[in-house]
């Protein structure tokens, strides 16, 4: 078993994936001629965006949807980087909504939380090998 999709469902594709590209540097990998469901370039799990319509076809019992106008549902998409502070700063430039400032965490990562435009919680994050490296340097 291997993770291979999130998927996130959102009211806008083609925006909520332009502000990744611009916020975080993804490139668009594909989209659906229907413009129902589209991919980014994000390594080995694919991160992908549908339609609300798609999501009533594929779960007709209804789901929550995203919404920037309450809490961040308890799931959110970690981006790891280098530069979180960058990165954190452009995403707020681009339309994120900043949730929590860049922090260091005990165990030496460091970590922020920006939501995106229609309301998915992005985790930005240095690799925790490199702060579980140092922890055993130290």
């Amino acid at each position: 078993m291997k993770l291979g999709y999130i998927i996130a469902y959102v009211s806008d594709i083609s925006s909520e994936m332009d502000f990744f590209g611009r916020a975080f540097d993804l490139s668009t990998r594909w989209i659906h001629e229907s413009g129902d469901y589209g991919e980014l370039n994000t390594g080995q799990t694919t991160l992908a965006f549908a339609s609300h319509a798609l999501g009533a076809l594929n779960l007709p019992a209804g789901y929550r949807r995203l919404d920037r106008s309450d809490q961040p549902i308890g799931l959110e998409i970690a981006l790891v980087t280098e530069s979180v502070e960058e990165v954190h700063e452009r995403a707020v430039r681009c339309g994120a909504e900043e949730i929590a400032r860049p922090a260091t965490k005990p165990w030496g990562q460091i970590v922020s939380y920006v939501r995106s435009p229609q309301g998915i919680l992005v985790e930005l994050c240095t690799p925790i090998e490199k702060a579980a490296d140092e922890e055993t340097a130290g």
